[in-house]
């Protein structure tokens, strides 16, 4: 995939809305379209990498930032109970294949 056609990449530049949770520097942070849990956010590097394991190596800095956010909006969406995985690979259940971490959660603050 090129990133011209990468959903995530269109996303970041506007050309895809979505509902922006937060953003830093490196990345950003919008609810996911199809949830699987009553918190379900999406952080997203800005610049694309395939999968978490290119983005370490290419560019930890993101990484650590893209790491931080996703903290942040999860200890502000939810009551401190929280996942925050990465797919790497279509085995592993990668779809989009831009770097990306699900913040998900059962236990929304209120």
């Amino acid at each position: 995939m090129t990133t011209e056609n990468c959903i995530f990449c269109k996303i970041i530049s506007g050309e895809i809305p979505a509902t922006l949770v937060a953003e830093s520097t490196h990345a950003i942070a919008f609810n996911d379209i199809a949830p699987k849990q009553p918190v379900h956010v999406l952080v997203v590097p800005r610049e694309h990498h395939s999968n978490v394991a290119e983005l370490a190596f290419e560019n930890p800095e993101a990484l650590i930032d893209l790491v931080q956010l996703g903290s942040r909006v999860a200890s502000e969406l939810s009551t401190g109970s929280f996942r925050f995985t990465f797919n790497t690979g279509e085995a592993a259940g990668q779809t989009v294949f831009h770097a990306h971490g699900h913040i998900t959660s059962r236990t929304p603050k209120n």
